[in-house]
């Protein structure tokens, strides 16, 4: 029992209840008893650091994120990052907190990391960054595969968030380990991983209710949805990375 931690899954736990949120969990006997490892989940949803830790409870673990800064610096949630132990990320400044994963690894701990580094408005895969495969690789932990699906119909980018009872359907799937042997081709195991988790979501996709009229918003486009595609999704993103950057020039 930790004293932050484990009462905020108590609150996740009521708060999912009462929005009447479908789980539907497999492969959940991947996730490693005990020893460290890599979990790599794709990001579609605000809530996914807490979505994430429901296929670990079978074995009692709990997953330490990887996660932006700036949460950590936000007055509410700072204190809960902090107290739950998970790792603050300075996308300046990223060896620090590489450093810090590596060394929860090597302690057994469970390290929860987005390889698209943020939500994804196609809900297909974005390209995947390198530091998973590494981290593993350096801390001689393997890399075990999470995907979600549904999840980004409670909240997610460009979308009014639904936070009442909405008996939401989400699936949860847990891959097979993946063992990363030390000096392993980063670039090459990555994008293995993302064909892995590509499959998995896919598959998901396929098994989960057909959804219809406005609910087409959340289904990507290969689908018939009306999502963007991944090259639209890119377009918006520069838009939105360029107004932030000349919002900062703006203060400095």
């Amino acid at each position: 029992m930790e004293p932050v931690y484990t009462p905020v899954i108590g609150f996740a736990r009521a708060l999912f209840a009462a929005q009447g949120l479908k789980f539907t969990i497999t492969g959940a006997q991947h996730v490693p008893a005990t020893g460290g490892a890599v979990i790599a989940m794709n990001h579609l949803s605000y809530f996914d650091y807490a979505y994430a830790g429901l296929p670990a409870r079978d074995h009692k673990r709990l997953v330490r994120w990887m996660a932006k800064k700036e949460i950590f610096d936000h007055p509410a949630m700072g204190p809960l990052m902090r107290g739950m132990k998970h790792i603050p990320v300075d996308r300046a400044a990223g060896a620090a907190a590489y450093d810090e994963a590596v060394t929860a690894l090597r302690a057994g701990e469970l390290v929860g990391v987005f390889p698209e580094t943020t939500i994804s408005r196609s809900y297909e895969l974005r390209e995947f960054k390198t530091g998973a495969l590494r981290m593993a690789a350096d801390a001689g932990v393997p890399v075990v595969p999470m995907i979600a699906w549904g999840n980004h119909r409670v909240w997610t980018k460009d979308h009014p968030k639904q936070l009442g009872r909405s008996n939401t359907p989400i699936t949860l799937t847990v891959g097979e380990p993946i063992t990363v042997a030390p000096g392993v081709d980063a670039v090459a195991t990555t994008a293995m991983l993302r064909s892995v988790m590509e499959q998995m979501l896919h598959a998901a996709q396929d098994a989960y209710p057909t959804l219809q009229g406005d609910d087409l918003k959340y289904v990507p486009a290969r689908l018939g949805g009306t999502a963007p595609t991944a090259e639209e999704a890119k377009v918006i993103e520069e838009r939105e990375q360029a107004a932030k950057a000349a919002k900062r020039s703006a203060r400095d």
